[in-house]
């Protein structure tokens, strides 16, 4: 199974759509909403809230920004002992 080019989605054999830039490289879609917001609207995935990239960018900004913040607080309460 093929991945969407835009949303990260797995895509069914049989259904999504295949579009072939001049330069020769293969762009896969799952539905017309990718690939409409990938080539006319010329948005990135990682701005666009529903896709898989932009979950995996956020879950990581929100795990590494947790791990500062407990970081911080191991720091005041040994300073406090």
């Amino acid at each position: 199974m093929v991945k969407c080019s835009f949303c990260g989605k797995e895509i069914k054999p049989g259904t999504g759509l295949m579009y072939v830039k001049t330069n020769g490289s293969v762009l896969y879609f799952c539905s017309s909403k990718c690939f409409k917001n990938a080539l006319k609207l010329k948005r990135k995935p990682i701005d666009v809230k529903w896709t898989e990239k932009h979950r995996k960018l956020a879950l990581r900004a929100k795990s590494s920004k947790d791990s500062k913040s407990s970081n911080k607080s191991s720091k005041k309460s040994k300073g406090k002992r």
